[in-house]
Order: structure tokens, then sequence, then C-alpha cells
């Protein structure tokens, strides 16, 4: 597939870092999935959309490949990066070890308004799963696993965790497909948020560990459920972890 300039990405770029510019806004299109895993990148379009020279989007590219979003393919040009369900099964419980220090230190480290911080987001994950609006309920939960990445206050911890945590958003909390796994979700930071606020890191710690293999295991099971349709539609297509049915997370 071939990616097509929209209308709201069509007006000019300007900046003093034109290259880092764009690198930001090709990051956000790929998170917010205006740029679908394994879409080729037309750069005559978005050049001429953005009003720049190619110079300057062929270096953003450069950087979004080194940060593996991209992908560079020799006489072909760059696609978004698609991952595999070995990446999903190797990915998660790293990201579980990472999140569940980050729930430990910031446990340790919080002050009254960083509990405050906290129960607002619990507060608006709260909201959104009673609406069970997905894409509301992944923004929500990417604002407080952020959040609680940054309570750590530990630059190194928040650089590993930071750099792997892009990989986890191209999925797009995907696994808020299965049905009741949003019930399942709000449930399990019940218990996140009521360790954190008490005071218990080591339960914060393991909560939030279980919390993230317990996503690992509902994506499991969304493409279990894929693979047993696909065959009625090409026994021969089996779509990535990347790909879903909706957008929301």
């Amino acid at each position: 597939m071939i990616w097509q300039e929209s209308p709201s990405n069509s007006h000019p770029v300007r900046g003093t870092s034109l290259h880092d510019e764009v690198a930001a806004r090709l990051r956000s299109m790929v998170f917010e999935r205006q740029l679908a895993p394994g879409e080729w990148i037309d750069e005559k379009a978005l050049a001429a959309g953005w009003q720049i020279s190619r110079t300057p989007l062929r270096e953003a590219l450069k950087v979004l490949a080194a940060e593996g979003l991209m992908e560079l393919v020799p006489q072909r040009g760059c696609r978004v990066v698609e991952l595999s369900d070995d990446d999903a099964e190797q990915l998660f419980p790293v990201m579980a070890l990472l999140e569940g220090r980050c729930a430990f230190e910031a446990t340790r480290n919080a002050t009254p308004a960083d509990r405050a911080s906290l129960r607002h987001w619990h507060d608006q994950l709260e909201l959104h799963a009673a609406a069970q609006d997905r894409d509301g309920y992944y923004r929500a939960n990417h604002e407080f696993h952020t959040l609680v990445q940054r309570l750590a206050r530990n630059r190194w911890l928040d650089r590993a965790t930071a750099d792997l945590r892009q990989f986890l958003r191209l999925m797009r909390g995907r696994q808020l497909n299965l049905p009741g796994r949003i019930d399942a979700s709000i449930n399990e930071h019940r218990v996140l948020i009521d360790a954190m606020l008490s005071g218990d890191a080591a339960r914060a710690e393991r909560t939030m560990h279980d919390h993230l293999m317990a996503q690992l295991a509902a994506l499991k099971a969304v493409r279990q459920q894929e693979r047993a349709i696909a065959p009625h539609n090409d026994p021969h297509v089996s779509a990535p972890l990347t790909k879903g049915n909706a957008d929301a997370g």
C-alpha cells in the first residue's frame, strides 16, 4: 500500500531544524496509524504536501529507521516497520520487567502531588472503561504508564523504557480488541493504583509486571481469533500482530 497525503497533513512544515520537525511529524503519524505498519512512504507526495525538498524528508526517514520505526529497503524506498508474533513474545516480557521496576521506584518516590496525578489518570481510565471506549482507554492508558515511568525518576530506566515503549505503540493497544479485555485491564489497574497509593512498592512492581504479561496473553488470543477467521478469506494470508480490525487501543 502506498501512503497518500491527507488534507490534515498538507500544511507546510517550518522550523529551524527542519529534518527534526519532519521526523517528529512522521513519528506521530506512525503512532496514530496515519501511516500503518508495512506502508510504503511516498516521498514525492509528502514533500509536495509539506512544501519541503526531499533532502530533509530523507534525513528524517533515516532518523526513524535508526529508531527502528522505519525500514529502508534498497531499490524500493522506505516503509513502516511491522512487528511479528516473535517480536511481541520477546518484547512484552522485557517491558514487563522495565515497567515493573518503574512502578516500584515511582511508588517509593511519589509525592502527594504525584499520587494525585496518578489518581487523575486512573480516574480517566475508569471513565473510558465504563463507556467501553477503546480509543479513549488506549490514550489514557498510555498517559498513565508514561507518568509512572517519569515518576520513577531514574534516567537510565527512563531511557530504556522509553526506547522500547515506542514499539508497543506500534501495536496501538490491539489487545483491547479482545472481548472483555477492557474490563480485565481496568481491574488490573485498580490493584495497581491501590498498591501505588498505599506505598506498597513491591506489590506495585508485581502487579505492573503481571499487567504487561496479561496484555501479551490477550494479544495472542486476538491473534488466534484472526487465524481462525483467516481461512474463510484466504488460507494463505496471515496478518501480522500490528494489523487489526480496529485502530483503537
